[in-house]
């Protein structure tokens, strides 16, 4: 964690270890983080949140042209609440969301040429980067993996007899195990014995020559490489726009496609996919019907009177 300056340092510290306790990520520490900043800054004194402080704050970040204003203030107005005893807390509708990001499905032609551009990807990238693109984006998209899952896997939470990997650093720090393809795992071995050459001693499996993982920075450079190489002759400026992210909801969509197309009924297997995929909510899972082909949303497999009802809880390893 790190070290804040302010006079509201042990109140900010104390309050994100609580959030750790109870199973919360650490997204709310860089905000903190700045906010902390502001104020040492701009009230050296300050020891509870004041509106002059807080809003003054706001006003600050608005003014740098900052696009995610709506977490930073969300963090601050918890502290607030966490702190109690007078502390100002921002009205709710301060900041509005940003609008929802729209995935963007890749067809099958689109996932191929992707995946084939990544065995060759071009660019000034360091080797490591070249040698591990291909296994990780294959992951990522074979396991429905969140980028910073697939990013932060370590070597020794792979069995690689059994394709079985441990996820550990998932949004509520709650883990889960996923099964590799044989296609997958026949990969992930052979990839592993080429990374032994730069860093057969760092614990993470996408690791660089300096044995960090690869950067949140580095894998969407990368990503964003190796779709417009598998689309060169499209202008840069006229392609989709895809995200690492877009991996795992192709992921889901496909899932959700093969179950419809076996006749399954998606309400019953919804919390199956919920599990594997680490989603908290059921809501989260049951998006994901709304991203399919428009000729599937009739199918007698989506009961759509029941999709928003509360899932059981199940043991996906019982099916």
């Amino acid at each position: 964690m790190r070290n804040f300056a302010s006079k509201l340092a042990p109140v900010i510290t104390e309050y994100l270890q609580q959030r750790e306790i109870l199973g919360f990520s650490d997204s709310q520490e860089k905000s903190l983080a700045m906010f902390d900043e502001y104020c040492c800054t701009h009230h050296p004194n300050l020891e509870t949140l004041t509106k002059e402080s807080v809003r003054g704050w706001v006003d600050y970040e608005t003014s740098k042209g900052c696009k995610t204003m709506f977490g930073k203030v969300g963090a601050v107005r918890m502290l607030a609440q966490y702190m109690g005893g007078g502390a100002y807390i921002l009205p709710p509708k301060t900041v509005l969301p940003p609008k929802r990001c729209v995935p963007y499905i890749l067809t099958d032609e689109e996932l191929t040429a992707l995946f084939s551009a990544s065995d060759n990807i071009g660019g000034n990238f360091e080797y490591a980067y070249k040698l591990m693109c291909p296994t990780l984006l294959r992951l990522m998209y074979t396991c429905g993996l969140r980028p910073s899952e697939a990013r932060l896997i370590k070597r020794s939470n792979i069995n690689f007899d059994t394709g079985e990997i441990l996820i550990e650093k998932t949004k509520r720090h709650k883990e889960r195990i996923v099964v590799t393809s044989d296609d997958m795992l026949r990969q992930c071995v052979k990839y592993d014995a080429i990374r032994s050459f730069w860093c057969s001693d760092s614990e993470y499996f996408f690791a660089r020559e300096n044995k960090e993982p690869i950067s949140k920075d580095a894998l969407w450079k990368v990503f964003n490489c190796c779709w417009q190489e598998a689309n060169a002759e499209v202008p840069a400026n006229m392609l989709p726009r895809l995200r690492p992210y877009d991996l795992r909801h192709r992921f889901a969509s496909a899932v959700l496609q093969k179950w419809l197309n076996n006749g399954r009924d998606l309400y019953a297997m919804l919390p199956y996919l919920q599990a594997y995929m680490g989603h908290e909510n059921f809501s989260h899972t049951a998006y994901y019907i709304h991203l399919l082909p428009e000729n599937l949303l009739n199918s007698p497999g989506i009961d759509w009177s029941r999709i928003d009802e509360v899932n059981p809880e199940v043991d996906i390893w019982k099916q």
